[in-house]
């Protein structure tokens, strides 16, 4: 592995991660290249380097992963070195290998030490061997089912599946009882392909309500080794991690430095050089290991927070061939940190992943204890083709208690429109009882999630708001292109509604004077609003009772108001955008669609003959024969967008006439994926 000094760094990644390591390297003085795909043309981070380079097509796999190319960026940029970031093709160590043959510096560790942790039963065994607890499991070379049916009644159920050459939750499925474990199997192997090029699975026994911890650790090329404190990662959704924080509330000093002296040990054991995170499983008393990342973590900031280093400084010294830049004893922490990822979701469907462009995005002030990382901002388009986390917010405090305090507090100030976000069940769920004791465990959020899903009933002053975003957005297009010269945005009429002038605009309703609006709430549910005008002013009327109404914009923010209604006065924001208007009141957006009364009825999801996508993403694979008899719940299909599986079930017992996709087609969110005949309409 050739390490030498390097002015200029090539960020093999995207997003929020790419913006961070540029922040690091700049201050450093070094020259950052980005790369970029065609869906990433215009990405925040390739305008935030020095340099950037087109390397392909949407896809991933024509991009982001695609070695060749990203080496031949490196050379036509001039790049000296190349850091990986997380994800993509940081822990292939055919990719460190590549940048070696071709002069380059990889900022990562050697590949012999990517080999050893990359297959996570390979891992396990050398780990066993080197003194390491490790989870009882099966990692042999068969792969049939019958192999994995004898291991799994030898360990005893439930058990773990798990990818082998992955991580992030891809290829990971439960199996509680023997009859689940074929079709598991089926959904794991497919999954680790498509995310990692490699089917093979590995079998552990599961811990019933574990705890996930992780020590961070990092080595030089000069035989030093030293762990920056654990992270806790337990609170996760379809066991990938939403918040992490450190240090683990879970240890005590013993503990701790047990399982350090365990994560300190497993870097030496494969001469590891570089940032790595050595993870285990955990009960009340003991500890396995499960895996190793041979990379820079996501929530590497709550590390940074507690230690005050700069972890993406101290991989750049390493590979620089520099000796780590303090010895363990000189490793300090302070306080507590905490980060909450904020992913473009819809958390109360299950998830579901989000996409489309950002209209509004207001975020809290960092500094004072609360930092942002992030890729994105209003008039950035998310799309299926990448991981839909769209920032981390970290808060650091003296205590657990003032740092869960501080970023529930950020979260409420934390406005995104334009996409479905899960800002406000993080709120939610950092609210909780059981988080603030520290009562919980990785099933956590599945187990209580109907618990955490929002309300999302508009008020009066909501719906107040929603008609001050219209009015305005109207009076705002009617400006840059005023086709009617008697429009009563132009005139200046005498007309003036109190503190209604909108930008300086007067407005007056002619003939009737009234105007009504309807809005549809996410749950269906319709609200009719009426607004009248006379010479005294504005008078809206909610579902029948009315107040004086009046509205004007906040300086230097368009989506904010001053609504008043009834006398009371409240500061409010509102962006109408994309079709509906995102109404922002604390931390759970209330997202009202005004209804066209000239327009067909909106088509739902299971529509009587059809079913339609829930999301946009790739056809994976066709589970219905058409034809065949089916139950209400039974899978159809699968469908895949930002790394993540969704299947479409069956809205009744009925089975499917035909299907309007094939495996492998890209659909768009409310695209036709088949005709669906319920057994209702059959027999009638």
């Amino acid at each position: 592995m050739t390490l030498r000094p390097f002015a200029s760094l090539l960020i093999a990644n995207r997003g929020e991660i790419a913006c961070r390591i540029v922040r690091t390297a700049r201050r450093m003085g070094l020259r950052t290249i980005a790369v970029y795909s065609e869906a990433d043309a215009r990405a925040r981070h390739m305008k935030a380097a020095d340099d950037a380079r087109l390397i392909g097509p949407a896809p991933a796999r024509d991009s982001y992963l695609d070695i060749g190319r990203i080496i031949e960026a490196a050379k036509a940029s001039g790049a000296e070195a190349v850091h990986p970031g997380y994800g993509f093709l940081s822990e292939k160590a055919a990719f460190g290998e590549a940048c070696a043959e071709a002069g380059l510096i990889f900022v990562g560790p050697p590949a012999s030490a990517i080999r050893s942790m990359g297959s996570k039963a390979a891992a396990k065994a050398l780990m066993e061997a080197a003194g390491v607890p490790v989870v009882p499991g099966y990692g042999g070379a068969a792969q049939d089912a019958a192999a994995f049916a004898r291991e799994a009644k030898r360990l005893g159920f439930p058990v773990l599946l798990k990818a082998v050459a992955g991580g992030g939750g891809k290829g990971m499925r439960i199996v509680r009882a023997a009859d689940e474990l074929e079709v598991a199997l089926t959904a794991a192997k497919r999954e680790a392909a498509a995310a990692f090029g490699d089917d093979t699975l590995m079998m552990e026994r599961f811990v019933e309500r574990p705890r996930h911890i992780e020590v961070q650790i990092f080595a030089d090329s000069h035989g030093n080794v030293v762990s920056l404190f654990e992270r806790e990662c337990t609170l996760q959704r379809r066991h990938q991690k939403v918040v992490e924080e450190a240090p683990s509330p879970s240890l005590d000093d013993a503990r701790r430095e047990a399982l350090c002296d365990a994560a300190r040990k497993a870097a030496a054991a494969i001469g590891y050089v570089g940032a790595g995170t050595v993870e285990f499983v955990a009960d009340e008393t003991n500890a396995w290991f499960i895996e190793m990342n041979t990379r820079l973590q996501v929530e590497h900031a709550v590390t940074e927070a507690i230690t005050g280093l700069d972890l993406v400084e101290w991989q750049l010294r390493v590979a620089m061939g520099e000796t780590l830049p303090l010895r363990q004893e000189e490793i300090a922490r302070a306080g507590h940190a905490i980060e909450a990822r904020i992913y473009a979701e819809d958390a109360d469907a299950g998830f579901l992943p989000s996409t489309g462009t950002i209209t509004q995005w207001r975020a809290p002030q960092a500094g004072q204890g609360l930092r942002i990382d992030t890729g994105f901002g209003a008039g950035d388009e998310v799309t299926p083709h990448y991981d839909p986390m769209l920032a981390k917010l970290i808060a650091h405090a003296p205590t657990r208690a003032a740092a869960l305090a501080r970023l529930r507090g950020v979260l409420s100030g934390f406005e995104i429109a334009g996409v479905a976000t899960n800002v406000a069940f993080l709120a939610r769920l950092l609210g909780e009882g059981a988080v603030a004791a520290n009562a919980i465990d990785t099933g956590y959020i599945e187990r209580e999630h109907a618990g955490l899903d929002a309300s999302h009933t508009p008020g009066a002053v909501h719906l107040a708001a929603a008609v001050a975003a219209i009015l305005s957005r109207e009076a705002d297009e009617t400006r840059r292109d005023p086709a009617d010269p008697w429009s009563p945005w132009v005139a200046g009429a005498a007309w003036v509604a109190d503190a209604a002038c909108v930008a300086g605009a007067a407005w007056a309703l002619f003939g009737s004077r009234g105007r009504v609006f309807e809005f549809r709430g996410k749950d269906g549910h319709a609200f009719t609003v009426r607004l009248e005008q006379s010479r005294n002013g504005m008078t809206l009327a909610v579902e029948g009772e009315a107040a004086r109404f009046a509205f004007e914009r906040e300086r230097g923010d368009p989506h904010r108001f001053a609504v008043t209604l009834g006398g009371a006065r409240r500061a409010i924001g509102a962006v109408y955008g994309d079709g509906a208007v995102t109404v922002f009141d604390g931390p759970q957006p209330i997202r009202l669609a005004p209804v066209d009364p000239f327009a067909a009825e909106a088509t739902t999801h299971h529509h009587g003959t059809g079913t339609l996508a829930p999301m946009p993403g790739t056809v994976l694979t066709l589970l219905a024969e058409p034809g065949a008899s089916l139950e209400a719940g039974a899978p159809i299909l699968i469908l895949e967008a930002m790394k993540m599986e969704h299947t479409v079930r069956a809205p009744s017992r009925g089975r499917v006439a035909r299907y309007a996709v094939a495996i492998g087609d890209f659909v768009s969110e409310g695209a036709a994926l088949m005709e669906f005949e319920a057994e209702e309409a059959r027999d009638g």
